[in-house]
């Protein structure tokens, strides 16, 4: 039976409703927004993407109020130095992969650098470095999109099963989980104490998209335009201002806990991206290179942690 519009947006809207309850958590609202754009069908998927983008740096910005700038600085330096290598090993593995699956060149390049650095957002500011068409950077940003569907719902699943502390699970979250949003919402489920050293660690990943898109764009003859997350110097505020105003304490948990929960939210409309569309776009020999790249990566940082190669914080 066909479904008009107007009652796709009512059960659009009450799912966001849904996914504001506390007991909500990321992965489903994640799963619903797969289902709704698969089964119901997202004639709106380009608004809900940007929508999706913008409710994403809201929610990372909030989660800073939960942390402070000391403990943030000091999760960040211990893992700088292994961060800094996965990246550049994981460009180096990715180039190898790309021409050995038969990859084109740009989209293994825009694979990898989603890969190493930060999903969607790493990919977005590479597109332009290396004159990407768009059809290369849609391959690109679905076949890590799948990746992270997958990691938001099993990372925390095997990280208990390992038995994994908070620390080292936010550690392996962020140094294997693509994008920022799937990195919060994995360290959310597994629980609190992680998210703080997830979403540090990530940060500190995450600054390498400027480095990292000069050195390729320069390399590749591009025009070197980057497009820098500035919604990372906002969490940086954000646990700033935690530390410079501690008797505020119960207003920084309270904006915390709801981006917490918008988080939620922002994973339903990144769900909704998945359309039949963009499902037909992605060959084969894209969606090989992401996931070995991806194993490879999740496995390299898990021996790391494991042979205590990133210092602890706890």
């Amino acid at each position: 039976m066909e479904i008009n519009n107007r009652l796709r947006i009512l059960l659009l809207l009450c799912l966001i409703v849904f996914c504001l309850f506390p007991f909500v958590k990321p992965a489903i609202g994640l799963i619903l927004g797969i289902a709704f754009a698969l089964i119901v069908e997202n004639p709106w998927y380009r608004t809900t993407d940007n929508l999706s983008k913008k409710l994403l740096q809201i929610a990372v910005i909030g989660l800073g109020f939960n942390l402070n700038i000391k403990d943030v600085l000091a999760e960040g330096m211990n893992a700088l130095w292994f961060t800094v290598s996965a990246i550049s090993l994981t460009m180096l593995v990715g180039t190898f992969l790309g021409r050995f699956v038969g990859t084109g060149k740009k989209i293994s390049i825009l694979i990898s650098t989603g890969t190493a650095i930060c999903g969607a957002s790493a990919i977005a500011a590479m597109a332009p470095a290396i004159k990407c068409k768009s059809q290369h950077v849609a391959v690109a940003m679905v076949t890590i999109f799948v990746l992270n569907g997958i990691a938001l719902i099993i990372f925390p699943v095997v990280g208990h099963w390992l038995g994994l502390s908070d620390d080292n699970f936010g550690t392996w979250a962020a140094l294997a989980i693509h994008d920022t949003s799937s990195v919060a919402g994995a360290a959310i489920a597994y629980g609190s104490g992680s998210v703080e050293t997830a979403l540090t660690v990530k940060l500190t990943r995450a600054l390498w998209i400027l480095p990292l898109v000069f050195v390729v764009g320069y390399l590749q003859r591009g025009a070197i335009k980057v497009a820098f997350p500035l919604f990372l110097i906002g969490f940086l505020l954000a646990a700033t201002v935690t530390n410079l105003f501690p008797q505020g304490k119960a207003i920084w948990e309270f904006l915390g806990n709801i981006s917490k929960q918008l988080l939620s939210v922002t994973l339903l409309l990144v769900g909704l991206g998945l359309t039949r569309r963009l499902l037909h776009k992605v060959g084969l020999k894209p969606l090989i290179q992401g996931t070995v790249l991806w194993l490879f990566i999740s496995i390299v940082s898990l021996l790391a942690i494991y042979m205590h190669w990133i210092p602890s914080s706890n």
